[in-house]
């Protein structure tokens, strides 16, 4: 059989960890529970080949968030929040901490795993020497590193691939569904203020190089060097 990594499943309520792990069962990753925070915590340190959490928001001892911002101090790993419902304040919480995808349930087992599978695709994709250098900025691709004017900048995995996404683009207006379409590579149904936040994040930690990204009003964005 295939491997094609671990997943961490968070989540306090049985039945739905079962049906997300039969699912990802099927296509071949490995899966690892855990029904809380803590639990979640301890069983990611102890995995190192961990490509991916699939995590709950509401649980006990130590919701999801509260994990998010732990794991966030030592791992860049995916993170995908699980969450019973659709609130604007929760979900901006989750992207400034580092969540890369929202599902808010119920929701299809289908589309999870096309969406696990649109986030580890680009992840293994990319080519191994592939530097990319634009006017003091320096993405390595493969280490997932970016230097400005050589010093480290700390993006998220959804900040570094939209930042990607500007540069191999440069000089060319990008609207923000052509944006959610390659960077969250899915028909995105929630609304386009998830790429203003990003995007505003992005130029916080660029520092002066963050002017570089022109917003155009009424469609989206644009890099110029």
């Amino acid at each position: 059989m295939l491997d094609r990594g671990t997943i961490l499943v968070v989540d306090d309520e049985a039945r739905m960890r079962k049906l997300v792990k039969d699912f990802l069962l099927k296509k071949d990753f490995n899966v690892i529970e855990a029904e809380d925070g803590e639990e979640a915590i301890d069983e990611f340190y102890a995995n190192k080949d961990i490509v991916l959490i699939i995590m709950d928001v509401m649980m006990p001892r130590m919701d999801g968030f509260q994990t998010l911002k732990e794991i966030r101090k030592n791992s860049k790993v995916p993170v995908i929040m699980l969450t019973a419902k659709s609130d604007e304040k929760d979900e901006l919480l989750g992207f400034e901490l580092g969540v890369d995808e929202y599902i808010t349930k119920p929701f299809s087992p289908k589309i999870l795993t096309a969406r696990v599978d649109a986030i580890l695709r680009r992840t293994s994709h990319m080519d191994m020497d592939d530097i990319i250098e634009l006017s003091g900025i320096v993405i390595d691709k493969a280490a997932r590193i970016v230097t400005i004017d050589g010093k480290n900048v700390d993006l998220s995995f959804k900040e570094f691939e939209l930042l990607l996404y500007f540069v191999e683009n440069k000089g060319i207006a990008l609207s923000r569904e052509k944006i959610l379409n390659n960077v969250w590579n899915y028909d995105y149904f929630g609304d386009a203020r998830t790429i203003d936040t990003h995007v505003k994040k992005i130029r916080n930690k660029m520092g002066a190089k963050g002017d570089m990204i022109k917003t155009i009003w009424g469609m989206g964005y644009k890099l110029e060097a």
